[in-house]
């Protein structure tokens, strides 16, 4: 089998996007989506990811170990020389392939170069430049999208009139039909894969014979500003997989209340006094995931009686009134021994999204805000206060709270 090495160079510094590595999309830290696909390669064999900053590492590291990786994936440090904004994406995947032969012993028969900036790159895609190198004898590989666009380009840096600007692919004086003009591709940025030793003697990416690796043109983002991130968390609930959490992925569900448990609607009588309404369906789902052994809390925003009433109700802890949420959560996981990347945490407002970017499964229920949807990882099909919870609980348990007990 031959030993395939996917980098995946991702610096600390950012100017269009601080920390943009580490920015969610889907609820997932950039860094953590290219782990992720790299390490759903069927060809890649090891992965290594090129940083100087360690919350991308730790960030990394976590993603291996949510997928069992093992020694599979290696985070190795960006020597500065390397790590400013006119340092090449060769010279980091060259340093990583020295680190892979020191750790592992021997080199690589392939090397992959995979950007954290491409969100919806797959695991298939990582594949097909591989395969291309390694099964069917290119020296290099590039994921492209079919282009049928008519590219223009300014002949003078100040466009003064129309003659200013000429047609690159095509003759102004002439416009075929797109099924009678030549296929162009675009190269998506996403991932390349070159022979190892090749690229050790030519120290570039494309030489020798190229194969153009075709993707689906409407997953076709890179992110290099803050409205191209906006746009990938806009697009990311239609493009990425619909994942949703099992019984094995989590340990403990911690639940907002007002727009998760209930519709966000307050009634007030005339003494003052708040009622909400909740949904008898999440109390058994609250029910069924106490019996079947996580651990459950209550966290809200809110100092109110009604809270602490549903808590007892419910059989389950309550911390309310809380100014940090997420301070609260992370001291609430230490004292019961919960890792974070193995809680669920679900949400409906802005206030929620410090907790989000804590827990392993930030879960929006389908009344949430726009800003929450796009941080979740998951969003129930159900509004919050009409059994949102009891759907989550659904995911968790399957059957055991899907099939009446007879």
């Amino acid at each position: 089998m031959s030993t395939v090495l996917a980098v995946i160079p991702a610096r600390g510094g950012s100017k269009g996007v601080p920390a943009k590595n580490l920015a969610q999309v889907g609820g997932v830290p950039l860094v953590a989506r290219a782990v992720r696909a790299c390490l759903g390669s069927r060809l890649v064999t090891h992965v290594v990811v090129s940083t100087d900053d360690a919350a991308i590492a730790g960030a990394a590291r976590a993603a291996g170990a949510a997928l069992g990786a093992g020694d599979k994936l290696h985070c190795v440090q960006r020597p500065p020389a390397i790590a400013g904004d006119t340092a090449t994406s060769e010279s980091a995947v060259l340093h990583a392939m020295d680190a892979h032969e020191a750790i592992h012993g021997g080199a690589a028969d392939a090397v992959l170069l995979v950007q954290c900036t491409s969100p919806f790159l797959t695991s298939a895609d990582i594949d097909g430049v591989a395969s291309a190198v390694v099964e069917d004898g290119a020296d290099t590989a590039v994921t492209v999208a079919p282009f049928h666009a008519f590219v223009w380009r300014r002949t003078s840096e100040v466009a003064e009139s129309p003659e200013d600007a000429h047609g690159v692919n095509h003759d102004k004086s002439y416009r075929p039909r797109r099924q009678d003009r030549p296929e162009d591709f675009l190269e998506t940025g996403a991932a390349y894969a070159m022979n190892a030793a090749g690229f050790r003697t030519h120290g570039h990416r494309f030489f020798g014979r190229t194969a153009l690796v075709e993707t689906d043109p409407a997953r076709v983002l890179e992110i290099d500003d803050q409205h191209e991130l906006a746009r990938a968390r806009a697009l990311a609930p239609l493009l990425d997989p619909a994942p949703v959490p099992t019984r094995a992925d989590v340990d403990a569900v911690v639940l907002d209340f007002d727009g998760t448990q209930t519709d966000d609607r307050v009634l007030i009588d005339a003494d003052g006094r708040e009622l909400v309404a909740v949904h008898r369906g999440d109390g058994l789902g609250i029910a069924a995931l106490r019996r079947a052994g996580l651990k459950l809390l209550i966290l809200s925003t809110e100092q109110n009686p009604v809270v602490a009433a549903r808590a007892r109700k419910l059989n389950i802890p309550v911390l309310h009134g809380i100014d940090r949420k997420d301070l609260a959560l992370k001291e609430w996981c230490e004292e019961n021994a919960v890792e974070p990347e193995r809680v669920l945490y679900a949400g409906n407002d802005v206030n929620d999204l410090p907790c989000f970017g804590l827990v392993g499964w930030p879960v929006a229920v389908a009344s949430a805000h726009d800003s929450v949807r796009a941080a979740a990882r998951a969003v129930t099909t159900t509004p919050g206060g009409a059994g949102a919870i009891r759907e989550i609980a659904a995911w968790l348990l399957g059957p055991t709270l899907n099939t009446p007990t007879l």
